[in-house]
Order: structure tokens, then sequence, then C-alpha cells
């Protein structure tokens, strides 16, 4: 993977034509579900189905099932969501959390239920982000049954893509939530001959994982001043030159990180020691010295390759990279 390509970022990756329009037609999705080439993504809770042989170097795999072969374990229809089509060969997505795991894994294959969280960042781009879709679509509708305006039963439309009140008093529709977050390198470069960038340890991740500062924007606030606001609140840090750099759609369960660079213009670091246990600037040169997650031996590690806080730590080694550090 290019790591400094926009269109490689994981989970944003989607090839998949979403037709858009033709969803809207209930008798087109009902043709589609007839079609011998339907292929099939099957979820156990927030599991997705993969081929996997952890006891061996083979990376995962998603895998899908025509409509015959998982047949025993599907809902109605209605109770499904369709993703779109790749190609000729249309693409829904099935929660099988009311059947047993046991009748899951009795599907034809070594198949294992796997938290996309765990394996996402060793599956092919495509393949995680077409994962990542499925599993946050049918979040979406597992959790908005009911209509949050009257708290009537709100109804599946548009392949999973709507739900719509079913009293006819309220009719309200109700689309995918998805939750922006920002996520922000800080630089320093007052001194040019040494550029320096921020990183933190959220308390809630492993030790030695340094990444970049995020967090949630607030009602009515600006992107940027939501940067502001949090790289102030979680490291002491006054910023400026607030600069766009990509996004990624991240299913955990239904965010999107707004992916940004800021110049410091203070570099004293003063963290609450509650959420961000650590921080502390680092050059080029300690960046690449750094693990990858999860390995040992390590002072540090970067975060997991499928996360956007690799590609803004990645692509800012790549501008300052030739920097002695």
């Amino acid at each position: 993977m290019n790591l400094f390509d926009r269109d490689s970022i994981y989970y944003a990756g989607l090839r998949l034509d979403r037709a858009s329009e033709q969803r809207k037609d209930t008798f087109w999705i009902k043709q589609q579900w007839q079609l011998e080439s339907c292929r099939v993504l099957l979820l156990h809770g927030n599991r997705n189905l993969m081929i996997w042989n952890r006891d061996s170097n083979q990376m995962p795999l998603a895998v899908s099932h025509s409509r015959a072969e998982a047949a025993y374990l599907l809902p109605e229809l209605e109770a499904m969501v369709f993703l779109g089509q790749e190609g000729a060969t249309p693409i829904f997505a099935a929660d099988v959390s009311d059947c047993d795991e046991i009748e899951v894994l009795a599907l034809p294959g070594e198949h294992e239920l796997v938290d996309l969280r765990e394996a996402g960042w060793l599956l092919s781009a495509e393949e995680a982000a077409l994962l990542a879709y499925a599993r946050g679509l049918l979040y979406w509708n597992r959790h908005n049954s009911f209509c949050s305006n009257c708290g009537s039963v709100a109804e599946s439309q548009q392949g999973g893509h709507v739900r719509r009140c079913t009293n006819e008093k309220c009719g309200r529709l109700h689309f995918p939530r998805t939750d922006p977050a920002v996520i922000m390198l800080v630089e320093d470069i007052s001194d040019h001959s040494n550029p320096r960038c921020l990183l933190g340890r959220n308390s809630r991740f492993p030790a030695r994982l340094m990444s970049t500062l995020a967090g949630f924007v607030d009602p009515l606030e600006s992107l940027e001043k939501c940067v502001e606001r949090e790289v102030f609140e979680e490291a002491g840090i006054r910023v400026d030159r607030i600069a766009y750099q990509a996004s990624q759609p991240w299913p955990f369960p239904s965010s999107i990180m707004l992916g940004f660079r800021a110049r410091a213009l203070t570099t004293d670091i003063d963290i609450d020691g509650v959420e961000i246990a650590e921080a502390d600037w680092f050059t080029p040169g300690q960046l690449k010295s750094f693990g990858e997650w999860g390995d040992d031996g390590c002072a540090y590690c970067l975060p997991r390759r499928d996360s956007i806080a690799r590609y803004l730590i990645e692509s800012w080694i790549k501008d300052f990279g030739a920097v002695a550090g």
C-alpha cells in the first residue's frame, strides 16, 4: 500500500458501485437478490466472517457466500442490506446474530468470526473497505429499529440505507449517522533544522503506542476550531495554520476521521494524565526507529497501518525525513 496516496487509506478505498439511484426501487432490489450471481457477506454481532488460519503466515481473507449456500441462515430480505454491485454481481450483507455461532461456522470452508478491529490492517485495502461498509450499515440498522421522533417501528428502505417511521402521522425518514472527529498531526518547525511532531498516548492505548491527537467535533463547532480546542485540552499546545490532509471512514462504530496538520505556536506540553497518559515531541529520525503496532522490545510503537493516524505520521516523515533528526 502506498501510504501517501489518499485513495489507499484503509476503509476509504471502496470501489463497489453503491447503485444509489437504483436501490431506491424496491422491485429492483428484489431482482438483484434473485440473481444467481448474488453474494452475501455475513456478520455475527460486530464480527465479520473471514478465512484466517492464525497458525500460518496466511493473511485473513474476506469471504462471501451465494444465496443458496447461506439460505438456512438468512433473515427476510427486508432485514438485510444492499451494499452495491461489483461488476454484474450484487453484494448484500446480513446480520446473523440470531443464529448460533456453530450454525454460521458450519458453512463450507475454514471460516472464523473475526472483529475487524483485530484483522482490518491485515486485509487488502479493498477487502477492508467492503467489510467495514457491511459492518457500519448493519450496525446502524440494528440500533435504529424505532423512530427517534415518536417511538414507532421504523422500517428499512432503499436496501437498508434509509429507515422510515411507519406511523402515518410521523413518517420521518432516518439516515445512517456518521460522527465527525478530527485527528491532527501537530508540528513544531520553529527550528527548520530540527522539525518535530507531537504524539501522545491515550490512557486506553497499549503501553508504548504513540499516536496523533484526536477528538470529536462539538455541536456547531467548525473543524478548525475543534482542532485548536482538542490540541489545547489534551496537550496544552496552541496551534495555527490548520490544513486539511485527508479523511477516513472509521466503522468502530460510525465515525469519520478528518485528518489535519497544524503548526505549534507553543511547545510546553501540559497533559491531564487521565485521558492522555503521556505526550512528547519527536523528530523524523526518532519516528523511523519506532516499532510496528504489537512489536515487542521497542521503546515506542507506531499506530496500526489501517489508521489515518499512521497516514498522517508517514506523510510527515516523507516531508521532513531528509532533515537530520
